[in-house]
């Protein structure tokens, strides 16, 4: 800071604008490829994983690699899951299609790709339930839907979690049972029928409820399609999935 100092005193006008142009270009090339890029930080912290760049930052004559979190072993292992997914939902669908009795629930299937893996969710609808009122009871037409989805997910070695959603109607009073408890006990009674249709004990990496906190029609609390199971097959590595 001294130094500073002193060489700003010892100077001219002339020669301080000369010094100030030699360091303007390092400045604003730190400021370009730092973690906050595009702004003050460009994000939630400077340690914010999406804002690194891939790229070599040059820094004289030499090359600072800023490595990204997601490795080409990640991506490679993304790769392997997407495909392990695409042949899980195609498993599912051809199997809803030969049955005549379930193939009215095609309708009632959603697959969808997340940050935690492959979702399939199982919805009911105003003509269709798959627990009986208010209970941890799966129907006939729910068991043999969820033993197709077992036997199409059996293959595949990727961790399962097991969600339980119901819709905001609340219970009356006195009742002991709640939304919280009705949801876990619906996400463990799916766990227990896809272990009886041969998914492997350790092949399930969470089971859990979240009561009416998490609707599939956000604009409609109370209607039906938020009762719901969501069956995820996790990714296989910790990875940034595109």
């Amino acid at each position: 800071m001294r130094r500073l100092v002193w060489l700003l005193s010892s100077t001219d006008e002339q020669e301080r604008k000369a010094l100030a142009e030699y360091f303007t270009p390092t400045l604003v090339e730190m400021r370009e490829n730092n973690a906050g890029a595009d702004s003050f930080f460009g994000g939630d912290s400077i340690l914010s994983e999406e804002d690194y760049r891939s790229r070599a930052a040059q820094v004289g004559e030499r090359s600072l690699a800023i490595p990204k979190d997601s490795t080409a072993a990640n991506a490679v292992h993304n790769q392997k899951d997407r495909e392990e997914f695409a042949a899980v939902r195609q498993r599912i669908t051809e199997r809803l299609e030969r049955s005549e009795e379930l193939k009215r629930f095609d309708n009632n299937i959603r697959f969808t790709e997340t940050r935690e893996g492959l979702r399939i969710e199982l919805i009911d609808e105003a003509d269709f339930s798959m627990f009986a009122l208010a209970t941890d009871t799966l129907r006939a037409p729910a068991r043999k839907l969820l033993a197709e989805v077992a036997a199409a997910i059996k293959p595949a070695p990727n961790p399962l979690m097991v969600r339980g959603h119901t819709d905001a109607l609340p219970f009356s009073s006195g009742r002991t049972m709640n939304n919280w408890m009705l949801s876990t006990a619906r996400a463990e009674a799916t766990r227990q029928t896809l272990q009886q249709n041969g998914i492997g004990p350790d092949a399930f990496f969470k089971i859990e409820g979240v009561a009416d906190r998490e609707p599939y029609t956000p604009h409609d609390i109370y209607d039906p399609r938020n009762r719901r199971i969501s069956i995820t097959l996790g990714w296989q590595k910790v990875a940034n999935p595109d």
